[in-house]
């Protein structure tokens, strides 16, 4: 396992390093930084919020870096008390050792982090990939979630596949090929509905560029798989979303997760752009002061 990485080059990894700590430097709240040793490898965890507030796990997007996702939530932190941890074998500064997204991996994964910071109930927060990471968590130890905030999230159902090849595979293998800006863009456009902001596109860029990407989503999750998670959920999904459009995720939903609370959808593509993450953290907001 010695000298595995996800990085094409040590160049590469200085790059997307790079982002992170600018990223880091960007926000206007106080961050303490913790390396954990889990089972799995070791884990870099950023904190914040002050210590009596009550604990929200927030789990990063996939194949990209944890201050970005991070960062949208960002007025959580006046409140609550933020665990943030670098997904393992996703950029950033975990181990760099891919762990699977289909089996118990990551719910334990998960508790090995909140036994460290003596945390044994907590809300959890995930968009994309980072929902489907919490999902895992509720299918093997429910008991753990609180209250769950799932937001265009991986891991309940898939949009069109050949829409995903045609809009973003496609340019992706060109990008790679040509390293032409106008590929990038029309990548960012199909994830943003051209919203993305500049600093992001060059961020996903440069990931798409230097690491050797994250290629399976997290597991399809089952009816059966949750039938012990009874913890009040919220989903928030995105109608213009390529990965996992509002229709799909909500029809799915509404079947899985026994105690819905509410979905909501807004005119999103899978990145939110400034204006909807306003509207997604006063929802967040209301669900979490209501049901944590």
């Amino acid at each position: 396992m010695k000298g595995r990485t996800i990085y094409k080059s040590a160049e590469g990894k200085t790059y997307i390093v790079g982002h992170y700590e600018n990223y880091m430097q960007s926000f206007k709240f106080d961050v303490e930084r913790y390396y954990i040793d889990t089972s799995y490898g070791k884990t870099h965890v950023i904190v914040s919020g002050p210590k009596v507030g009550k604990p929200i796990f927030i789990f990063q997007g996939g194949n990209c870096i944890n201050p970005m996702t991070l960062s949208w939530f960002s007025s959580l932190t006046d409140e609550y008390r933020i665990y943030a941890p670098d997904t393992i074998g996703h950029p950033g500064y975990s181990e760099e050792i891919r762990i699977s997204a289909k089996d118990h991996s990551f719910a334990q994964w998960i508790l090995e982090l909140m036994n460290h910071f003596n945390v044994d109930q907590s809300a959890f927060i995930g968009p994309s990939y980072g929902a489907g990471i919490i999902l895992r968590l509720a299918a093997f130890m429910p008991n753990k979630i609180d209250c769950a905030i799932l937001i265009s999230p991986a891991g309940i159902g898939l949009g069109s596949k050949l829409k995903m090849m045609k809009d973003v595979l496609l340019p992706l293998v060109l990008y790679h090929v040509t390293s032409s800006e106008n590929y990038l863009n029309s990548i960012a456009k199909a994830l943003s509905d051209n919203r993305m902001k500049e600093i992001d596109k060059k961020i996903i860029g440069d990931i798409f560029k230097y690491t050797k990407l994250e290629q399976e989503m997290p597991k399809l999750t089952e009816k059966k798989e949750l039938v012990h998670f009874n913890s009040p959920t919220l989903v928030i999904s995105g109608k213009r979303d390529i990965f996992f459009p509002d229709k799909r995720i909500n029809k799915i939903a509404n079947d899985i997760i026994p105690n819905l609370i509410d979905l909501k959808s807004y005119d999103m593509g899978h990145f939110p752009s400034e204006e909807y993450l306003v509207k997604i953290n006063s929802d967040i907001k209301k669900f979490l002061k209501k049901h944590y």
